[in-house]
């Protein structure tokens, strides 16, 4: 059946959905689990002894051969280093990518007619050319690049956000974005005013917040025999704060539970205290939304929403603090994880069959940011050649399917070996 592919490659997380046809209308985007029963698989890849390149975290690890973060890192000259070879940014992002759309096509038993990769918003055009390239240079020559925001609105839009101006607050692993989007004549969504980005503050710091407390409750008991924490312990912990977190959205209290080397412990916690723990962060994520809707010459009553995105939105906290700081409506979605992908997915259902949508009047504040293509920069041009305008009612040519992705530089020097994740 033929279908299309909407990525979202995350600094700590990978997400995809697939879009699929069915006579002249699409289907609502679904999932495809790419970490086993998982939706997303960390963004991570490590080289395996054999030369193979593996997907997810490793059971074990000199640390050396294992790559994570380097989704922000694109744009920077130095490369990252990967069982001491280095690795520019893009390359490595663009062979995660080639691994999902590997995985995605044995998966559907075909290839993409189209596929749509989200980028975050505050990229310009050096780090999408950079990705641009590094992608034909795994023959992955039919993907859209969209900022994350505007695929994030698409989604939203799909289950009936009617807005046209709308903030998008995307709270990722370690990553926050803020930025505006709006309709624009033709009914898509674009990114306007000037995105801003938080490097340093997503989810793994709300787990690392609470990993503080446990260690504060457990003192010395928490010490290893040497007097510092054991690598596996402290692994225990970080992951076992990220399903407290993950229960406290639903309940009000719940219980850390570890096993130390004097046995198994436990240390309640309750949502309100986890809350008084993570408050600074997320009014510091609130306050920078604030600011990028000042900055565009808005005021928050004049736009219809604030749509989020990525896991830690979950967290009751951060809708309370966001609709009492904006007084507008705040929407989030059940898997707000998988919301950038399946906006990216719809938007690839554009790029196949494009459907005019009724116009949007357009605000005359703010002119368009170079920060993003925004949605009507549906493909593409060969790297070098820029793309101009946006497209005419239907396709003059026919899409070109996409071909299984070949071998990097990398890869080939080591055997890319086989499809597998760690």
């Amino acid at each position: 059946m033929p279908y299309v592919l909407g990525l979202d490659i995350g600094n700590t997380g990978t997400a995809a959905t697939v879009a699929r046809r069915r006579g002249d209308t699409w289907a609502r985007p679904e999932v495809v689990p790419l970490g086993g029963r998982s939706a997303v698989v960390p963004s991570v890849l490590h080289l395996a002894p054999d030369g193979s390149l593996m997907v997810a975290e490793p059971a074990t690890d000199d640390r050396s051969r294992t790559t994570r973060d380097f989704v922000r890192r694109v744009g920077d000259d130095v490369p990252l280093l990967l069982g001491g070879e280095p690795c520019p940014p893009e390359t490595l992002v663009a062979e995660l990518a080639a691994w999902v759309v590997h995985r995605v096509s044995a998966h559907e038993g075909g290839l993409a007619e189209a596929v749509v990769l989200s980028h975050p918003a505050g990229w310009g055009p050096h780090r999408r050319e950079l990705l641009h390239r590094a992608l034909w240079g795994l023959d992955l020559r039919n993907v859209t690049l969209l900022p994350r925001t505007v695929t994030v609105a698409e989604s939203h839009a799909a289950r009936g956000f009617p807005g046209t101006t709308a903030a998008v607050y995307a709270l990722g692993g370690n990553t926050f974005e803020a930025a505006l989007v709006r309709r624009n004549a033709r009914g898509r969504y674009e990114t306007f005013g000037l995105p801003q980005c938080l490097e340093t503050l997503g989810g793994t710091d709300f787990d690392e917040a609470l990993a503080e407390h446990v260690r504060a409750a457990l003192g010395r008991e928490f010490a290893g025999p040497a007097g510092g924490e054991a690598y596996p312990t402290l692994r225990g912990l970080l992951a076992e704060c990220d399903r407290v977190k993950r229960e406290l959205t639903v309940g009000t209290e719940t219980d850390v539970m570890l096993t130390l080397p004097g046995g198994p412990v436990r240390v309640p916690v309750t949502r309100a205290q986890f809350e008084d723990m993570i408050r600074p962060a997320v009014r510091a994520t609130v306050d920078l939304l604030v600011q990028t809707v000042h900055s565009a010459g808005l005021t928050p009553a004049q736009i219809d929403g604030v749509l989020l995105a990525g896991g830690s939105v979950r967290i009751p906290l951060v809708t309370e603090m966001l609709a009492a700081a904006l007084q507008v409506p705040v929407e989030v979605e059940p898997d707000p994880q998988l919301t950038a992908a399946t906006g990216a997915a719809l938007a690839a259902c554009q790029v196949v069959s494009p459907r005019p949508r009724r116009p949007a009047p357009v605000p005359a504040s703010a002119p368009v940011s170079d920060a993003g293509p925004g949605l009507p920069a549906w493909r593409h041009a060969e790297p070098g050649r820029p793309v101009h305008g946006e497209p005419p009612a239907r396709p003059p040519v026919r899409i070109t399917p996409l071909n299984l992705p070949k071998a990097s530089r990398l890869a080939l020097a080591r055997g890319r070996g086989r499809d597998r994740e760690g």
